[in-house]
């Protein structure tokens, strides 16, 4: 009966309680033995526990008797906190009528609160204001209240009090769920509509699609067509999360679950996408599907170029489980065969380079991030380029259009010239203030993307000691004026620091890089220059100083004139290797260099 079925997600900014709510959520409904309970349950990857991050979204369904007596089934989604995974999160929303959205008591407010709470305003959905963590000693509760009002135009008194941790305020949660949030419509359908929020790879089944049924009902042997890719497939199981994957016999209307069809590429299965039955299939998809973009890019390589077959075969292993993910092979003159890999942003990339690591095994180095940059050339045509080398002859070029995006930015008040000034430094302009209570303000402003994935958020955290927050969506192309940057050693180039950069900053960031380079590279007999170079022209140079051996050592007093001669031998011996000397830049070098935080 659709009346007694419930679907929400659970939303927050980063790090507010999402899993740990999911934990007790699990316990208090006997939904999981207590033997094998552990915190963070429903996160997978080591990596998610020891972050404590939420990367993948994870559906469960639980059964829950109400204080009225009637049995209710609530079908919950733990969705990522981190703006990378915004789509995802929207996905995750699309299958459901309401969500229950954190608060972290201690710090209010978070600029991807206010992002997640849009996404699901224009979703239509109930929004239920959960103030989690009231047990904390520096928890302020009518803080957040006051913020609930202000920046989210939510009634305070829609909220409820709980502590995730010690299980305060959970019951109370359940009856809002059952009493606020709509059961799913009744389509009285036959066709098949159901919306795929995620999915999944296993090495024996295939893709597992996580679906939400809006109308129809699919079983074993159901064929059924994925809408964008136009694929027909038979459905080999169908089943719920409780929390483990459990085979049903079908998935009826409103419900949430997973589809194991014929489907062995990632690719012919999309999150977003609709499937549908192939004799009666519906008119339209449901809406708000689009292909994921990545918008950041970097090259991967191993240290060990032996690795490289290994590389490709670990990298594909891990887009089966993440179709945003891309690459492509590429080589390097310095750095020999690697990978071309695109991410959804600085966070993605440091997952997944993380989990080449540990997982797969592989030393790896990446180099730095680049993102796709509109060139207009003279004669008319317009090309997108993620890699610097690529980078077409500036005689030859129109325009240069760089990404930009739409950044909110959550502050104390105390902390608005340092964040006006970090605006100004990374090329943004701050469009709008509005103070949001008396401790905090909300800054949006326009960004250059390439600005932002680098360290504008490290530094945004440094300046607000921890307590400003950002969030961005992607804004349209604006011209800039930027210039490839190469870094020449001895007047080779050394196409793993080839980067591009706005001209006014190519100064300070040439001069950075080679005085990194300078303290690393080891000495050579002869004097080494390391210069950054912009369109022929050095902008920055550091000098590697020669290694020099005392040749007058063997004069035990005597004329000076023969301590000049063989002074005068060696500088001319100098002048000549450092015309013929090649540098030999050690793979540590490079490893050092671009591991450190580039400016």
């Amino acid at each position: 009966m659709n009346s007694h079925i419930r679907n929400f997600s659970i939303i927050a900014h980063i790090d507010h309680g999402k899993s740990t709510l999911a934990d007790r959520f699990l316990q208090f409904t006997k939904s999981i033995d207590e033997r094998k309970f552990q915190d963070q349950l429903l996160d997978d990857m080591d990596l998610e526990r020891e972050r404590g991050i939420t990367i993948k979204s994870h559906p469960v369904v639980i059964s829950y008797t109400a204080k009225s007596g009637e049995t209710y089934s609530l079908n919950f989604i733990d969705t990522p906190g981190h703006v990378d995974f915004s789509y995802e999160v929207s996905r995750s929303l699309a299958a459901c009528e309401g969500a229950l959205l954190l608060i972290d008591a201690s710090q209010g407010v978070q600029a991807q609160t206010v992002a997640n709470v849009n996404l699901a305003v224009k979703g239509s959905l109930t929004v239920i204001p959960v103030i989690n963590k009231i047990d904390l000693p520096a928890a302020d509760i009518d803080l957040c209240t006051e913020q609930l009002e202000e920046i989210l135009a939510i009634p305070a008194e829609e909220a409820i009090l709980a502590s995730a941790k010690d299980g305060t305020g959970v019951e109370e949660i359940f009856e809002a769920i059952i009493k606020r949030i709509s059961p799913p419509e009744v389509k009285n359908d036959d066709s098949i509509k159901a919306l795929i929020f995620d999915s999944v790879y296993d090495t024996y089944k295939g893709v597992i699609n996580y679906v939400r049924i809006v109308s129809g009902l699919i079983r074993r042997n159901t064929m059924i067509r994925y809408f964008s890719t136009e694929i027909v497939s038979e459905v080999k199981e169908v089943g719920i999360f409780s929390p483990q994957m459990t085979p049903v016999d079908e998935l009826s209307e409103g419900m949430v679950g997973y589809v194991i069809a014929n489907i062995k590429s990632p690719d012919d299965s999309k999150i977003g996408d609709t499937i549908t039955n192939q004799k009666n299939p519906c008119t339209e998809p449901l809406p708000g599907f689009k292909e994921i973009q990545p918008m950041v890019f970097s090259g991967i390589y191993p240290i060990d170029t032996a690795d490289y077959e290994m590389l490709k075969q670990s990298m594909a292993k891990l887009r089966l489980n993440d179709s945003a993910f891309i690459f492509q092979p590429e080589t390097s003159a310095a750095l020999g065969f690697g990978c071309r890999c695109g991410f959804l942003g600085l966070l993605h990339m440091e997952i997944i380079q993380e989990r080449l690591r540990r997982e797969y095994n592989m030393d790896i180095i990446a180099t730095y991030p680049s993102v796709i940059y509109h060139v207009y050339m003279k004669d008319g045509s317009k090309l997108e380029i993620d890699n610097p080398l690529h980078w077409p002859d500036p005689t030859l070029t129109d325009r240069i259009e760089e990404p930009m995006v739409n950044a909110s930015i959550i502050s104390p008040t105390d902390y608005i010239g340092p964040v006006m000034n970090l605006i100004m430094e990374k090329r943004g302009l701050s469009s709008e203030t509005n103070t949001v209570d008396q401790h905090h303000v909300l800054m949006t402003a326009e960004l250059p993307l390439h600005e932002i994935v680098i360290d504008f958020h490290d530094k945004l955290k440094t300046i607000t000691r921890g307590y400003g927050s950002m969030d961005y969506e992607p804004g349209d192309y604006r011209a800039a004026n930027l210039v490839k940057m190469e870094i020449r050693v001895n007047n080779e180039p050394v196409d793993a620091f080839t980067t591009i950069v706005h001209r006014e900053h190519a100064h300070s960031r040439g001069k950075l890089l080679a005085q990194k380079l300078k303290d690393i590279l080891p000495g050579h007999l002869f004097q080494v220059a390391v210069q950054a170079v912009v369109g022929g022209s050095v902008v920055a140079r550091e000098t590697v100083r020669a290694l020099r051996k005392d040749v007058t050592a063997k004069c035990y007093g005597g004329d000076i004139t023969r301590k000049r001669k063989l002074l005068e031998k060696q500088k001319e011996g100098k002048k000549k290797m450092k015309q013929i000397g090649k540098v030999s830049i050690p793979q540590d070098a490079f490893v050092k260099v671009l591991k450190t935080n580039q400016n």
